[in-house]
C-alpha cells in the first residue's frame, strides 16, 4: 500500500513567517534610523554647582559640588574631594551610588532636585 504524505499548510505558515519577518525588518529599519539620526543626546550636566537647601541642608557633597560627564556616565565630586558615581536614567533623571546615594530630577535649567531633599543649581 502507497505511503501518502500529508502536505504541511505552508502557505499559512509563510504568511504568518513573512509578517513575523517584516515585522522585525521594520524595527531594525526605525531603530538603524534612530543610530543614524543620532539618538537623543543626555543633558550637559558637566560644570559646577551651588547646593542650596530644599529643605534639608546641604551635607554630603558640601555646598559647591562638580559633576564630570561621559556619555550618561556621571562622577560627583565634594568640596572635600570626595567622589560618587552616577548615571543618567532617563533625559530627566539621575541615580547616584554610593557614597552620595541619591536619585534626582534634572530640570529645564538644567538644575538638580536630589532626594536627599537638596537642589544644585548650575553656575
Amino acid at each position: 500500500m502507497p505511503v501518502t504524505k500529508t502536505p504541511m499548510p505552508t502557505a499559512q505558515w509563510s504568511a504568518s513567517r513573512s509578517i513575523a519577518v517584516a515585522a522585525l525588518g521594520l524595527l531594525a529599519l526605525f531603530s538603524g534610523r534612530a543610530r543614524a539620526q543620532g539618538q537623543i543626546q543626555p543633558p550637559s550636566l558637566a560644570g559646577t554647582y551651588q547646593c542650596r537647601p530644599n529643605p534639608d541642608p546641604c551635607a554630603w557633597p558640601g555646598r559647591t559640588p562638580s559633576v564630570s560627564q561621559s556619555g550618561n556616565k556621571l562622577l560627583i565630586k565634594g568640596d572635600k574631594g570626595e567622589t560618587a558615581d552616577a548615571v543618567l536614567t532617563s533625559d530627566t533623571t539621575i541615580s547616584a551610588g554610593a557614597t552620595f546615594n541619591s536619585t534626582g530630577i534634572i530640570r529645564p535649567d538644567h538644575s538638580i532636585d536630589w532626594s536627599d531633599g537638596t537642589k544644585w543649581n548650575k553656575q
